[in-house]
Formats: structure tokens, C-alpha cells, sequence
């Protein structure tokens, strides 16, 4: 997709997904035979669910249909989210991402596997857990020390809420 059409597309939907209480996070045609596949990915600080995902998709088909932003050919349109390994790229997305567990690529090379605690404007605290009986360890990350950032998947964390229990 040519940046002229990812911008074009980008300023005629991202004010109908603000106005559904979303963000526009990406936006990406692809080829599917003689398909086209607009995949649009919406999110929020709260998450966005089934209905708001339902609206939006709707919305967005109603503005696409009365534009040529597509052109002429047939394509598709899915509408998303970042789903459970999002990577994080944005401020936004590390302050959704608190509590949860995060691998960390950093700049100088190597990786960090540690939960977020806390961000601010210059970078985040982590916790990274103990290993073989060891305790945790805090430890401060700038935003510039991170190359990459990707969400884990954790299959059988407990909640602070059945801890406290």
C-alpha cells in the first residue's frame, strides 16, 4: 500500500474511530488473490469490545462506501484489535500495558522479561521476576533503552485480587 493511500485512509477513518471512543492504531491493505483486505486495528484504554468493535466496523463501511479512498475493486474490511502479544510502540500503549509481563529488546542488545509497574514520560518501572527461588527485582527502563517491546501471553498468572486473598 503506497504511503499516499495509508495516509489518505488514515485521515478519512481515524475521526469516525475517535468518535467511537477509539484509536486507530494501524491500518494495512493486503493482496488476497484478486481480493483486497483493508484490516483496520481499533483500541482503547479500556479495551474495546464486541459491540464498540461492531459499531465502528459499520461506520467505517458507510464512509468507505460513500469515498473511492479503495478505488473501484472489491476488497474486505476487518476490524480489530491488537490482540494478546501486541506489540507496544506508543506512550499509550506501555500505560495499557501496566501489570501485565513484557519482553523488552533493548538498544545495547540483549532482553529483559520483567511486569510493568509504572510509566511516566521518560520510561517505566519493571519488575522482573525471581528465578529458582530468587525475589524479584526492580528496575528502571528509558524509553530510549527500549528497541522493542512485545506483551506475554500468561496462561496461569494470579490476579493482586486472588492474592490478597
Amino acid at each position: 500500500m503506497s504511503t499516499t493511500q495509508s495516509e489518505r485512509l488514515r485521515e478519512l477513518l481515524e475521526p469516525l474511530v475517535s468518535s467511537q471512543g477509539l484509536d486507530l492504531e494501524e491500518i494495512s491493505v493486503d493482496s488476497v488473490g484478486r481480493k483486497r483486505v483493508l484490516s483496520v486495528v481499533v483500541d482503547s484504554d479500556t479495551g474495546a469490545d464486541l459491540d464498540q468493535i461492531a459499531d465502528v466496523s459499520r461506520a467505517l463501511s458507510a464512509k468507505l462506501d460513500e469515498t473511492d479512498a479503495m478505488g473501484e475493486g472489491e476488497y474486505t474490511l476487518e476490524v480489530g484489535t491488537p490482540g494478546a502479544e501486541r506489540p507496544l510502540k506508543e506512550h499509550r500503549h506501555y500505560v495499557r500495558a501496566v501489570g501485565r509481563l513484557v519482553k523488552f529488546q533493548l538498544t545495547e542488545g540483549g532482553e529483559v522479561v520483567a511486569r510493568i509497574l509504572e510509566v511516566d514520560d521518560e520510561g517505566l518501572d519493571v519488575e522482573v521476576p525471581g528465578v529458582k527461588g530468587r525475589k524479584a527485582t526492580s528496575r528502571r527502563l528509558a524509553f530510549s533503552d527500549i528497541d522493542k517491546a512485545r506483551v506475554q501471553v500468561e496462561f496461569n498468572r494470579k490476579d493482586k485480587k486472588e492474592e490478597e486473598a
